[in-house]
């Protein structure tokens, strides 16, 4: 829970706009991340980061088995535009309060024009995932998950950049808390990670291999919607920090 400092206005005037806007509020986390030196050169002009999750449906989730099913395909659609109105909308109303940010829409989609430049090692030049471990949110799965304190893996991420630091930074994660459990290692149909545990120094491709990752997925968007688009969602419904609801950090045996 953030507290707001009522001695200064900026950051009053910050945390009551993502308020207003996040609603209802119990699906929403959100923190501040310091990420001075960590942008790609695009943004530049920015210095800091609001991160947002949003809580994805359980019960649809929870369907997932074998594969995603089309209710999940929808709802993640659905996730994704409603994160990107939001901080469209936050934005929006910051500006508007003499405050400059840029909104970062949730995802880019793998097979658009945008993405091509980054298609040999699919590695995007934002990351909601690094913002939101800055912000102290959360971790980095075995799968390249990102991996909440609240919500586990099942929520969507999107991000706000500040120019300037108006709020109190949130305490970066450097270290995965996944332990010793390798559920989505297990589960996963694309054999893409191998177990070992995400720090801020390992980069991705030692624990997971995005390009199975996303070939896999592919095959699922044209076996079961005949679609050119990539989803899978098992490794997000079988972890067990997301089945079990768990609040903040988990049970000690995933701390070892």
């Amino acid at each position: 829970m953030h507290t707001v400092n009522m001695e200064n206005p900026v950051q009053t005037a910050v945390e009551q706009t993502i308020r207003e806007h996040l609603l209802p509020f119990e699906e929403f986390i959100y923190g501040y991340a310091d990420l001075r030196g960590l942008l790609d050169p695009e943004f530049r002009e920015f210095d800091y980061g609001i991160s947002i999750g949003k809580k994805l449906n359980g019960s649809i989730l929870d369907s997932i088995e074998n594969g995603p099913t089309l209710e999940y395909y929808e709802h993640y659609q659905e996730m994704n535009a409603s994160l990107a109105q939001i901080t469209g909308d936050i934005c929006t109303d910051l500006r508007k309060k003499g405050i400059p940010c840029m909104d970062i829409s949730p995802t880019v989609v793998m097979n658009s024009e945008e993405f091509k430049p980054y298609q040999h090692d699919l590695r995007y030049k934002f990351s909601h995932k690094m913002t939101g471990t800055r912000a102290g949110l959360g971790w980095i799965g075995k799968t390249d998950l990102f991996v909440s304190k609240a919500f586990g893996p099942r929520l969507r991420l999107a991000s706000i950049l500040l120019k300037i630091n108006v709020l109190e930074t949130g305490i970066p994660v450097n270290t995965s808390s996944c332990g010793k459990c390798d559920v989505c290692v297990v589960k996963c149909p694309a054999l893409a990670a191998n177990g070992k545990l995400w720090n801020i120094n390992t980069d991705r491709d030692i624990f997971f291999d995005a390009q199975k990752c996303r070939e896999q997925c592919g095959k699922f968007g044209m076996g079961l919607f005949q679609k050119d688009t990539r989803i899978c969602g098992i490794c997000v419904s079988v972890c067990p920090l997301g089945k079990n609801h768990w609040q903040y950090w988990p049970d000690p045996f995933f701390l070892k």
